[in-house]
């Protein structure tokens, strides 16, 4: 992907990953590696925006589940959609009717929108899809690798998996060209509550590395997935260039680094010092547990060998997790 101006069009960009990855495609670095090269457009789709307006930059409020809102996004042919809006998990399963009309009925309408603008113009969408490992379900097996079956157990995970499944059948057709990748728990959302149950990973590196104490509430024992949200974004962006001849696969499930909660603090103690070890405590939540802290060994050959990455290790992670977005 790249060479020329390109129109790129951002859904659920005033979310935590969608201004990070506004930030890189508008950034000086927009051509280094992991980019996509010239960006002439940027359209931005969201339920509302904060701060200034940028040059090349249009933004679009409202909801997706609106057809006019979508319309309007493809009113100039689209070279890369990155659709990442969503009603995460535990919105999802508390408001069951508007995670489908975000989760499943938009989706379906940006794939008919990429769908109609083929068709008109032989001129394919590339779409890099926001899945989740929620599409795995639990409990897990010892090891979780490429050959996993999916079984969610959640709304969200459902309705993510829906959305792969589509998404492959269109691109079979020759209606657009599809990337899903399934993401990990991403780290340092900000401290507001958007529905994401598993928003304490991202609480107990920003307190503890601001000097405050946390209440973690599965044991220090407990392990997950975690990824900076500015390595998504490389992944984001390294899924959006990836050439489409040849693609064997359209759904990869990313590298992670496998932590217990216990490791992840002494990372963070290894950056701002043993008082960090003083400052915690742990407890068991067993609902929080059975999603977010019985994670097992990961294996992501398919997705590394397409280039695909992790964060490398804890400590890189947590000083990734804590650089400021803009």
């Amino acid at each position: 992907m790249g060479g020329g101006l390109m129109n790129l069009v951002i859904t659920g960009a005033n979310g935590f990953i969608g201004r990070a990855l506004t930030h890189r495609l508008l950034g000086e670095d927009v051509g280094a590696p992991g980019g996509l090269g010239a960006a002439g457009r940027v359209t931005l789709l969201d339920l509302g925006f904060e701060g200034p307006e940028a040059p090349r930059v249009s933004r679009i409020a409202g909801s997706i589940a609106d057809p006019a809102v979508v319309a309007r996004a493809f009113e100039a042919p689209v070279d890369v959609l990155f659709h990442l809006a969503s009603i995460p998990g535990g919105m999802a399963e508390q408001n069951y009717e508007l995670a489908r009309q975000v989760n499943l009925d938009a989706t379906t309408t940006l794939m008919e929108a990429a769908r109609a603008q083929t068709l008109a113009t032989s001129k394919p969408v590339t779409v890099v899809f926001a899945s989740s490992i929620a599409v795995l379900g639990a409990p897990l097996p010892a090891v979780v690798d490429d050959a996993t079956p999916l079984r969610p157990r959640l709304t969200y995970g459902a309705q993510k998996l829906v959305g792969e499944i589509l998404l492959e059948d269109f691109s079979r057709r020759g209606w657009l060209d599809s990337r899903s990748i399934r993401l990990p728990g991403i780290v340092a959302r900000p401290p507001q509550r958007t529905g994401q149950l598993s928003a304490f990973l991202s609480d107990i590196i920003q307190e503890l590395a601001a000097g405050r104490s946390f209440a973690c509430p599965v044991a220090a024992a407990a392990t997950t997935w975690l990824m900076s949200v500015h390595r998504v974004v490389d992944n984001f962006l390294h899924a959006a260039r990836m050439p489409s001849a040849g693609l064997a696969r359209r759904v990869w499930t990313l590298p992670a680094l496998r932590t217990s909660m216990e490791q992840l603090v002494a990372a963070i103690a290894g950056i701002y010092g043993r008082e960090v070890l003083g400052r915690v405590t742990y407890g068991s939540n067993p609902a929080l547990e059975a999603n977010f802290g019985r994670y097992p060994p990961l294996e992501t050959p398919a997705a590394e060998e397409a280039g695909f990455a992790h964060d490398g290790d804890l400590a890189t992670l947590v000083r990734r997790a804590l650089l400021p977005i803009q």
